[in-house]
């Protein structure tokens, strides 16, 4: 048995040493909101912190995790920073087909808790690893620049044709 500490919770589980992380939290913990993307830790879907610094938990074995507390996107709304960015995520509808999101929102939190009023190269640089196939990176950008300072920055609303 190995004990995990889970969204500050401990959670047993009876698996083998070299299980992904990913489906050890899928599949044995039953929190389905990290989700498996390539499955070789080059696309971010998978992305959950572990003491607050992203990882991709589908190369991850879970005898690696060694007492680290792990925080999935079940749990990143209770910091600071996953709030603001799930907030600015809603407001700005980042969202499209949102398979990608919740690696997004986990990346997006861990630069804010280190870094919080990034530049456009710091946004680039912390979601380089996370892919979104629908295009979203605009949005992406600037939910994370509000859920920094609480503006939208580079947006233009347009109402009825003519900007707002």
């Amino acid at each position: 048995m190995t004990t995990l500490r889970v969204n500050g919770e401990d959670r047993e589980v009876d698996v083998p040493g070299d299980m992904p992380l990913l489906w050890v939290l899928r599949d044995v913990v039953g929190l389905t909101g990290t989700k498996f993307g390539c499955g070789i830790a080059q696309c971010g879907a998978c992305t959950v912190h572990l003491d607050g610094k992203p990882v991709r938990s589908c190369q991850l074995p879970v005898s690696s995790i060694g007492g680290r507390a792990i925080t999935t996107i079940e749990g990143i709304g209770t910091t600071p920073e996953g709030q603001k960015v799930q907030q600015a995520w809603l407001a700005l509808d980042v969202v499209q087909c949102g398979y990608c999101q919740s690696g997004q929102i986990m990346s997006a939190a861990a630069l804010l808790a280190r870094t919080p009023s990034p530049s456009d190269a710091d946004i680039d640089a912390a979601m380089a690893g996370n892919i979104c196939r629908c295009g979203t990176y605009v949005r992406i950008r600037q939910a994370i620049h509000q859920a920094a300072t609480g503006k939208v920055f580079g947006l233009q609303v347009i109402v009825d044709g003519s900007p707002a």
